[in-house]
């Protein structure tokens, strides 16, 4: 047999011990030269293989075989030394490029029905994450080329908005100078700002986690037009769901694309994002804009803290009641079973959940699904490294 390369004719060794559940040990691995043994060499199989690289024919040869082993071949053992995360990286390419969210619990299922051998959750998701890396070049590159793709944006399309903020490098405890690091990003292209200034005076907003080798989260603001057609409008990726990261993307979002005012926010009740709006310098609390609450999330925390998943039905029809007395009649009837309930209620000003109280002016939006609607298609996208996501974004 002849092989172009040795990475090829490791892979093959590699194939052929996995396929006979047998394994090998390396004795030489040469520019030139590839020699390996049976792992029971010493005690009795005389397995063996010798490769060499042929100048003149500009090709890998083996040189020795002994053929077949002589050892037991029973199942080494439930995970096989040979079925590294590199080679179930080449089995799952397919399967990641087609969907960047698959989960390692499926990698593990395929590699089960590809060898007969399950793997670990570690050696699976190092599997995925090199995978991702072979399709959308690796994760420290991605990092490095971010700022450059933003500016061949920024010359296609001056309007494009971009705001980076980077942090000081250290290694240990020691600083690295003259190196930064991204520490956020917000970014909204040209066509969104546009499309926002035709769109009802509504803004959704939300976070999503990223999944992939680096974590932090993305932010995620949107809007829908007289057609109903949701606008995606701003985004951001930051470090998590902080207040001072919250305060960046809001700061952005009001400066850059939602700068009328009479604009209504619909976001969850997470302290972040409530610390944002408080030190926003007015910018999103009335006259200029109104905070609105997501009914779903207020029936989340509501379950959390009380576990009465019988009123769970009773609390979002408080919210979504249009008349003051329906809203009264509601009201009663968690209050008949339990202060407690209504107490907890009382601490969110009822303008900010209830349609009974909110002037008409939030659209009937009661929830963020519009943005969770744009996290959805995105999904595979946080599996990404950092500028394929970005660039699934522009996609989307």
């Amino acid at each position: 047999m002849e092989f172009s390369f040795s990475e090829a004719v490791i892979k093959a060794m590699k194939e052929y011990t996995i396929r006979r559940s047998v394994d090998y040990k390396v004795y030489e691995s040469e520019q030139l030269t590839f020699y390996a043994k049976c792992t029971q060499y010493e005690s009795g199989c005389d397995w063996l293989v010798r490769v060499t690289m042929i100048s003149r024919k500009h090709c890998w040869v083996i040189r020795r075989y002994n053929g077949s082993h002589t050892c037991i071949r029973a199942n080494i053992s439930q995970d096989h030394s040979k079925l590294d995360s590199i080679t179930i990286a080449e089995v799952i390419k397919p399967l990641v490029e087609a969907d960047p969210s698959l989960k390692v619990k499926s990698v593990i299922v395929e590699v089960q029905s590809k060898f007969n051998y399950t793997v670990s959750y570690r050696k699976a998701w190092l599997a995925k994450q090199k995978a991702v890396e072979k399709i959308y070049e690796g994760w420290e590159a991605s990092y490095e080329a971010l700022p450059i793709w933003f500016e061949a944006m920024y010359h296609k399309e001056p309007s494009t908005i971009v705001h980076f903020e980077t942090m000081p490098a250290y290694q240990s405890d020691d600083l690295v100078t003259d190196i930064r690091v991204l520490h956020r990003v917000f970014w909204s292209y040209y066509p969104y700002i546009r499309a926002f200034r035709h769109c009802k005076p509504i803004v959704q907003v939300d976070a999503t986690h990223l999944y992939g080798k680096y974590k932090g989260c993305l932010l995620v603001a949107v809007s829908q037009d007289d057609n109903n057609n949701i606008v995606p409008i701003a985004f951001a990726i930051v470090e998590g769901e902080t207040s001072d990261a919250c305060h960046f993307f809001l700061s952005n979002l009001r400066q850059h694309v939602v700068t009328r005012d009479g604009v209504w926010l619909i976001s969850d009740r997470h302290e972040s994002i409530n610390a944002a709006v408080a030190r926003s310098n007015r910018a999103w609390s009335p006259l200029r804009a109104f905070h609105m609450f997501c009914i779903r999330h207020i029936e989340s925390n509501f379950l959390r803290k009380f576990k009465a998943l019988y009123l769970q039905k009773l609390v979002v029809n408080i919210g979504y009641s249009w008349m003051v007395r329906e809203y009264e009649v509601c009201y009663q009837c968690l209050r008949e079973r339990g202060e407690a309930y209504t107490n907890w209620l009382d601490r969110i000003s009822h303008e900010q959940y209830a349609l009974a109280f909110d002037g008409s002016y939030r659209w009937s939006h009661m929830t963020t699904n519009l943005v969770e609607c744009i996290n959805s298609v995105l999904r595979g996208a946080r599996n990404l490294p950092i500028t394929a996501l970005v660039k699934q974004h522009l996609q989307a």
